[in-house]
């Protein structure tokens, strides 16, 4: 997929913990968004529940308009049978590619932990070989990214999305939607379908507002989608890269609930992670979690980041 151009110069981006119980109005007041802002809504994540933003809509006083990407989206694939069709096809593809990576990942990993448990006998040879086996991981996770986008550009080449009439007019009409608004919220729900649909649309060019993003709101505005869990209940899965995200938040790893889903105690296998996507800063994004990112896209030097040592450290200290 082509990458989308940078972000406006005045973009800012504030990234948040779980929003079970939102504190949006809080938020936005503390960023001068007052006096009924306009806000903009894009919680296709939700997917068919993509309407109920009620609560979202009251917290945000009420000046909202939801963008609709995943309706949209569906309405393209029924005005578009044919794209429709090779996008079916495109993700067949992928989620194979994505199954074999996450085989050779296993691997991979089992393999480091294997060598964190050998016994040294020289002070030398055990950190040598867990380098190289580290090493051997974040090849894998770059070929598989740029074999990802290999297969979008391939897609869009073929299909350029200016040519194409039901694209080309939500995209024209999101445009309009925009123009007007003060804030973008970008809440959670399935990664995959909010960065597809935030791709297909071209959203992020169109931001020149800031934004506000959560769960897998805040690892769509990244430039690389992680996906993770250490608690799942058939036991520790991989960390594995999904997708390029579209970018507003460069050289973040967003992990949001990290304390649920990552163990965290495990320094080992949290050093790993923090090395392995380096120097890409890994960010846990927790309750009452807030990272304001500065219009530059820098975190703030007290933004707490998993270290190359497996510890919560400062940014200004990792």
């Amino acid at each position: 997929m082509p990458a989308d151009p940078q972000p406006h110069a005045d973009t800012a981006v504030t990234l948040l913990g779980p929003q079970r119980r939102p504190q949006l109005d809080a938020v936005m007041a503390s960023l001068g968004l007052t006096g009924g802002p306009r806000v903009a809504l894009v919680n296709a994540g939700w997917r068919e529940r993509e309407p109920d933003d009620g609560l979202l809509a009251a917290q945000a006083g009420g000046n909202t308009v939801n963008l609709r990407l995943w309706h949209r989206m569906q309405e393209v694939w029924e005005a578009d049978p044919e794209l429709a069709a090779a996008d079916r096809r495109r993700r067949q593809v992928l989620e194979e590619m994505q199954e074999l990576y996450l085989l050779g990942l296993d691997h991979a990993m089992s393999a480091i932990l294997a060598l964190h448990q050998h016994r040294p006998r020289s002070a030398q040879a055990q950190p040598m070989a867990i380098q190289d086996a580290e090493q051997i991981i974040r090849e894998m996770d770059e070929r598989h990214l740029a074999r990802v986008e290999q297969v979008h550009g391939e897609f869009w080449e073929r299909r350029p999305p200016h040519e194409r009439p039901a694209v080309a007019q939500v995209r024209e009409l999101l445009a309009r939607e925009l123009v007007d608004a003060d804030v973008v919220v970008v809440p959670g729900g399935h990664v995959g379908v909010l960065v597809g649909a935030m791709h297909l649309f071209n959203i992020a060019p169109l931001i020149r507002v800031p934004v506000l993003a959560w769960g897998a709101g805040a690892m769509a505005l990244t430039d690389r989608v992680v996906l993770f869990h250490d608690r799942a209940a058939h036991g520790p899965s991989v960390a594995e890269v999904f997708s390029a995200g579209v970018g507003l938040v460069p050289g973040v790893v967003a992990l949001p609930t990290a304390r649920e889903r990552l163990d965290l105690g495990d320094q080992v296998r949290m050093a790993t992670l923090a090395r392995r996507f380096a120097p890409a800063l890994c960010l846990p994004l927790d309750e009452h979690t807030r990272v304001d990112v500065t219009a530059a896209g820098e975190l703030p030097p007290d933004a707490q980041v998993i270290g190359t040592d497996g510890l919560r450290t400062a940014r200004g200290a990792a």
